[in-house]
Formats: C-alpha cells, sequence, structure tokens
C-alpha cells in the first residue's frame, strides 16, 4: 500500500511503461476495443486524478459528480474525475487537466504536484481522447464548485478503491441503452463506471506494483 510519503514512488513508477488496456479493460463496460481507436476527427480532453493525505496510512482521491440538468451532456449524473476540452493558451494536457480542476472544483494549479500521465483512453460517446493527469496536494482541499459542471465531490480512500469487495458489477439503464453486467466501484452507493473507472483501474493497477 502506498503511503502518503511515499507519493514519489508513484512519480517514478509513472515515467516507466503503463499497464494500458491490460489493466483499463478489467473495468470496461464492453468487450470490445472501441476505447483504444483514437480517430483523428476525436477532440482533446484532460482530466485530473488528484490525491491527497486523508490520514498517516492513507490517500483520498477526488471525483466529481457530473449534473444532469444539461440534456447534451451524454455523461450528465455520472461520476467522474475533474477535467475538459483542451482550450487556446493549454500548451499540454497537463495544463487543461489543471486548469479545468482549478475552474470546476475550486483547487489553485500552483497548489498540485504533477505527478504524470496515465495511458490516453477514447471516450467514444462523446468523441474525446482523455488523457488523466495523476496529481498530489499534501492538504485536505475546500471545495468551490462551479455548479454548471459539478453537482458535488466524492472522494474515496485509496484503501476503499484498492479493496476487491468494493468491485462489483450490475446492468445499467444509459439513456435509451441497457448495458449488462456492467463493472463498477462501488463508493459508498455512487457508482463509478465506464472511461474513469478505467482509468482509475489503471492507476490501481500501478499502485499495487509499488
Amino acid at each position: 500500500m502506498i503511503k502518503p510519503k511515499q507519493i514519489s514512488l508513484l512519480q517514478n513508477r509513472l515515467e516507466l511503461n503503463l499497464p494500458g488496456w491490460s489493466a483499463q479493460s478489467l473495468m470496461s463496460p464492453i468487450k470490445t476495443r472501441e476505447y483504444l481507436q483514437f480517430p483523428d476527427s476525436a477532440r482533446k480532453a484532460g482530466v485530473l486524478a488528484l490525491f491527497y493525505p486523508s490520514n498517516k496510512h492513507d490517500l483520498e482521491l477526488i471525483f466529481i459528480k457530473r449534473p444532469t440538468k444539461n440534456p447534451m451532456d451524454k455523461h450528465g449524473g455520472q461520476v467522474s474525475f475533474p477535467g475538459g476540452q483542451i482550450e487556446q493558451g493549454d500548451r499540454h494536457m497537463i495544463d487543461t487537466a489543471l486548469r479545468e480542476t482549478e475552474e470546476e472544483i475550486g483547487i489553485p494549479s500552483n497548489k498540485i504536484k504533477v505527478l504524470g500521465q496515465l495511458s490516453p483512453i477514447y471516450v467514444y460517446v462523446s468523441n474525446f481522447i482523455v488523457t488523466p493527469v495523476v496529481g498530489f496536494i499534501d492538504f485536505k482541499p475546500e471545495y468551490k464548485l462551479q455548479e454548471s459542471e459539478v453537482d458535488y465531490v466524492i472522494t474515496s480512500p485509496l484503501t476503499h478503491l484498492i479493496d476487491p469487495h468494493n468491485r462489483k458489477t450490475k446492468d445499467l439503464k444509459v439513456r435509451s441503452h441497457l448495458l449488462k453486467q456492467v463493472p463498477y466501484f462501488d463508493l459508498q452507493g455512487e457508482v463509478l463506471w465506464g472511461a474513469t473507472a478505467m482509468m482509475t483501474s489503471e492507476l490501481l493497477h500501478i499502485i499495487s506494483d509499488l
């Protein structure tokens, strides 16, 4: 188990080869590889998997609950990492992830230590290639929510995410489609599934090797 004082181990590991699909696929809601297509027409986005120490022996990972108010948002109501589409002025996806996190939940970019990146994933439903960035802050944050993008913040201890009892499957109705036996993380009743669960799976796989 990684401890807050060992966060440098994770930073070093993220500089090496990443497990990619072998870890992502464990939480994939579909059996085929649409998540690996990366078409030229896809838009680009960055998200931030941000840790902070919850006590001397564990870390907390931050998620957001997306609002359901926008009928055009294909991911409305879902649990995700803070993040969004690249904008003019962003030099790379790290800038995008940090900027969006500050806009959505109010954590200043200059307080975040960037540890590295995970494998990109193609979110085919919304035609985005998403780059997950991993970050760390050494304090419990105070949130200032962008209400148009965030309903509320969800945090989960790393020990909870790693516990196999909190990885489950269920049938999910997504708009007009029924997805059968979708793998998900149970976050004390919140359902973390889809692309964000796949990113989380890769992150946990990496941490388990430390």
